[in-house]
């Protein structure tokens, strides 16, 4: 018979750490889903279930024939691979362009294109199939894996994060979907940080805590335990208070707006992304950035890095300077503040955790400065707000994806940068860090010094700092119109 039976199982992590599955029984059919925090193990327990991690001791035994599984770090292996296949991230002149498409993506394991079509369709990515895969985005690239995983037909299904990088629209069609797959017999296993993610269906809940599954129950009487747990810790998040910046941040002039877009216009293979968007950003306003995936969200914060190539064909502004004026990507990077997936996807340098957050200081990925003495002291005092003081040392891939994305998040607010700009910066990231986070970034706004622009597709996500709203809205020819809303005048 299909089933998992797991006893006193202890797995390995790490030379000094290990997980422990005091007791686990999955049979065939069920629906099951554990949440933890960052750091607990999620990832160790979702590799254990799929037979991917070392067993140290106990007994774990899997009679699943087909087990499919996915995660952040499958996803990241992917675009790595994708990238990998040019010598570099910037083609040369005359240098083809290679990877894979989205359908060889997806079918790279199983040659099915008829299921590949039904699969895309159902997640809304038809369109993209014939486009490189490392050229999606990150919603569009977690679509197309899960596409890539349902080719398989699995017995075992196991999911690790499985909502997060999807809009609503897409969380709510993965939700039937998985649900019809658990009518049609398939065990289902979801791995999450969240627990209202926990579709309705599902009546089996886990605990992860400290490196050890906890507990298993009915979903309703660990959902009453945990929750009540959970606000009664970020209640203790009031009394956080910021590091101060190295220097005394940058000033610039109240009348000076911070972002001028005229007319903006960015296409791909001659198809519009953005399309004639007109937007402003002037000071004390803090704008949240809403809209599908593919919409072109992460394209627009682009433009204002100074990351995108067809930034200077736009009439573009940033802090009083139109681009194209002779000014240098650092003479707008000195500005900002930056995390988002595709900067998580790219931080492969091998570095330490410390050095991750003190490369904020001089944005780049890697520390090739000379820092100074109240430069490491003041990321010691970051460190200790993450409760990462001891591995400051260790390799910054040591970390869970979500002690990674925690981590670059600080380092995007270490310098109290005049823009701070956040491409979906809660992904992964459990309910206390969630808060914690949006906490850092609302003491943070309320210097004085700095200003968001704020990308997610959660809209409990955004902080209270909230000004203004830029909305992309699907119009009927397929393309995306623009919505402004004023919440409120500044913070």
């Amino acid at each position: 018979m299909d089933m998992i039976e797991i006893e006193n199982a202890k797995y390995k992590i790490s030379d000094y750490m290990t997980f422990l599955i005091p007791h686990l029984i999955v049979k065939k059919g069920e629906c099951l889903a554990f949440v933890g925090s960052n750091g607990s193990g999620k990832s160790t327990l979702s590799k254990a279930l799929a037979n991917e991690q070392r067993l140290l001791s106990g007994n774990a035994n899997n009679h699943f024939a087909r087990i499919a599984h996915i995660s952040f770090e499958l996803l990241q292996k992917l675009v790595d691979e994708e990238w990998k296949k040019n010598n570099t991230d910037l083609l040369s002149e005359g240098e083809d362009d290679t990877g894979l498409t989205t359908a060889e993506i997806i079918q790279e394991q199983i040659n099915n294109n008829d299921l590949c079509q039904k699969l895309a369709k159902q997640f809304g990515i038809e369109h993209l199939l014939n486009r490189r895969f490392k050229y999606l985005s990150t919603g569009e690239t977690r679509k197309a894996l899960l596409c890539r995983t349902l080719m398989l037909t699995p017995d075992l299904l196991i999911l690790d994060e499985p909502f997060d990088g999807l809009d609503i629209d897409s969380r709510q069609q993965l939700t039937l979907l998985l649900e019809e797959l658990s009518k049609q017999g398939i065990t289902l296993v979801l791995v999450l940080n969240r627990f209202n993610d926990i579709p309705g269906f599902v009546q089996v809940v886990g605990v992860i805590a400290e490196c050890q599954l906890v507990k298993v129950g009915n979903r309703t009487a660990i959902l009453r335990d945990e929750v009540i747990k959970d606000l009664a810790n970020i209640e203790s998040l009031n009394c956080v208070n910021l590091p101060e910046p190295d220097e005394q941040p940058v000033q610039l002039p109240d009348d000076l707006p911070r972002v001028v877009l005229n007319h903006g216009y960015v296409q791909y293979n001659e198809k519009p992304i953005i399309n004639d968007l007109n937007w402003r950003v002037n000071a004390k306003e803090n704008w949240q950035i809403i809209g599908p995936n593919g919409a072109g969200k992460s394209t627009l914060l682009s433009l204002i890095t100074g990351d995108h190539p067809q930034g200077y064909s736009n009439d573009l502004t940033l802090f009083g300077r139109k681009r194209g004026s002779g000014e240098t990507i650092w003479d707008i990077k000195k500005h900002i503040g930056y995390v988002s997936s595709s900067l998580h996807l790219e931080y492969r340098v091998n570095i330490s955790v410390k050095n991750v957050l003190l490369s904020g200081y001089f944005d780049s990925i890697g520390v090739y400065c000379a820092t100074s003495d109240n430069q490491r002291k003041l990321a010691d005092e970051w460190l200790a707000l993450l409760n990462l003081s001891e591995q400051a040392n260790q390799p910054f891939q040591s970390l869970s994806w979500g002690q990674q994305r925690l981590l670059l998040i600080t380092r995007a607010l270490i310098k109290h940068p005049t823009l701070l700009i956040l491409d979906e910066p809660l992904q992964g990231l459990d309910q206390l860090n969630r808060e914690l986070v949006k906490r850092w970034i609302d003491l943070l706004i309320q210097k004085g010094y700095s200003q968001l622009l704020f990308v997610s597709h959660h809209v409990e996500d955004a902080p209270s700092c909230i000004t203004h709203r830029l909305i992309f809205v699907h119009a009927q020819d397929n393309s995306y119109k623009y919505d402004i809303k004023v919440l409120s005048e500044g913070c």
